[in-house]
């Protein structure tokens, strides 16, 4: 049961336990005692192909595979153990969806190496932002496991020690993951507002501003505003309650994550950045902040062809270059490609003095040519039935927060954005 009931009573959370219960029997099950022996319940789903758990699960192989249009003898006739496990994960990913649509479960944990780990980060894409998405895993927060592949919201816990059998060190790992999700379960709130929900994207109030002249306005017209942190997980975010249908409107106004995804930077928020929105009828103001910036991660080593670039190191986990002005170009490209699919009004808003606070005459980023080169590439290549608007000003001046809320207020009074259902 997933609710509390009439009355307001906190009511048992059921946990789904995912795992190969032919190999890694004795840990799954004894992660499911601690999550009962805290008063949670649990529903166990196997991924096995070969061999079978020690007693029967709630759901099986068989129906695991069913669930992804095929069997476990196809799994096994396959003769690979990667195409036998991309049935189980598809499957998996199904009935996660279903189980949780149904009321039946409230959050995952999925235990695994390298092959459960695959699996199980399909089923936690498979749930909404605020489901609890539990995964105990020997390659937790590994390289081996890239930024498209997590769900926004994902917790991982390494499974230390516990490769092959029961120990004490893994068992503080399995046990830790076990109240975690139940504490989670208990504890979250998903996302439900009162009120209409603007999604907004910055990098931060150093370098965007924006949203300190927007936040306000915007409560004061009844919404409520949410705004995401364009490093990849927060883009990521982002578009997966866009997916969802989750806000009145948009004002995606940081698109670094494109220009990273461009030129090969981990610090990408995966290749629908930019879509959803558009493919939900959601109204889209967009302008490309920090769009002429590279994020690299602080460990990467800067690709030679940016060697020569400018620079900086914002801190320890994250430095940048800059892109180009034939990059530059194809970025706005790439832009209107994404925003020509939009079932909704789009709004392009270019500043044509500057996308954010460090491309500034004097700054580490300023590069007029490259500037001008977006700017004309905007007005090229922005086409009807979205809109551009030029706007003589900076990304971070007031009058650039003004622009948007005069194009806001436009849709609010044309009925395109309702502020009171």
């Amino acid at each position: 049961m997933r609710n509390d009931d009439a009355k307001g009573n906190v009511m048992t959370k059921t946990i789904l336990v995912i795992g190969t219960y032919d190999t890694k029997d004795e840990e799954l099950h004894y992660i499911c005692d601690r999550i009962v022996a805290q008063g949670g319940r649990v529903l166990s789903m196997d991924v096995s192909v070969l061999g079978d758990p020690s007693k029967p699960t709630d759901v099986s192989k068989h129906q695991v595979a069913e669930a992804a249009g095929s069997s476990i003898q196809a799994a096994i006739d396959s003769g690979d153990e990667n195409t036998a496990m991309q049935i189980m994960a598809r499957g998996a990913s199904v009935l996660c969806a279903q189980l949780y649509a149904a009321g039946k479960i409230d959050a995952m944990l999925a235990l695994g190496g390298t092959m459960g780990t695959d699996l199980a980060l399909d089923c936690a894409q498979a749930l909404p932002l605020g489901v609890p998405k539990y995964v105990v895993s020997t390659v937790s927060f590994s390289p081996l496991i890239p930024a498209d592949r997590l769900s926004p919201d994902i917790q991982m816990i390494l499974w230390a020690g516990g490769l092959y059998g029961l120990n004490s060190i893994c068992k503080s790992s399995l046990s830790q993951a076990a109240g975690a999700v139940l504490g989670a379960a208990n504890a979250v709130e998903p996302p439900k507002s009162d009120r209409p929900v603007i999604g907004m994207m910055s990098l931060g109030s150093s370098c965007l501003r924006y949203m300190k002249y927007l936040r306000e306005p915007l409560q004061e017209r009844g919404f409520e505003v949410a705004v995401f942190h364009a490093t990849g997980m927060g883009g990521m975010a982002f578009e997966a309650l866009a997916r969802q249908g989750y806000f009145a409107a948009v004002m995606d106004f940081a698109l670094p994550e494109l220009s990273n995804l461009m030129v090969g930077s981990v610090v990408n928020a995966g290749t629908d950045r930019l879509t959803n929105a558009g493919a939900q009828a959601i109204p889209q103001i967009v302008s490309p902040g920090c769009a002429d910036l590279i994020d690299f991660a602080g460990w990467q080593d800067i690709p030679e062809a940016y060697s020569d670039r400018p620079f900086h190191a914002h801190n320890r986990l994250i430095k940048s270059s800059g892109l180009s002005p034939d990059e530059r170009r194809a970025l706005v490209r790439d832009i209107a490609a994404r925003l020509e699919g939009a079932k909704g009004p789009v709004h392009v808003l270019m500043p044509t003095q500057g996308v954010e606070e460090w491309d500034k005459e004097g700054e580490p980023a300023y590069d007029p040519e490259g500037l001008s080169a977006m700017v004309d590439e905007m007005s090229k290549t922005i086409k009807a039935p979205s809109e551009l608007t030029m706007i003589d000003c900076h990304i971070n001046d007031e009058a650039f927060a003004n622009a948007a809320l005069i194009i806001l207020d436009g849709w609010i009074a044309d009925g395109v954005v309702i502020v009171n259902a």
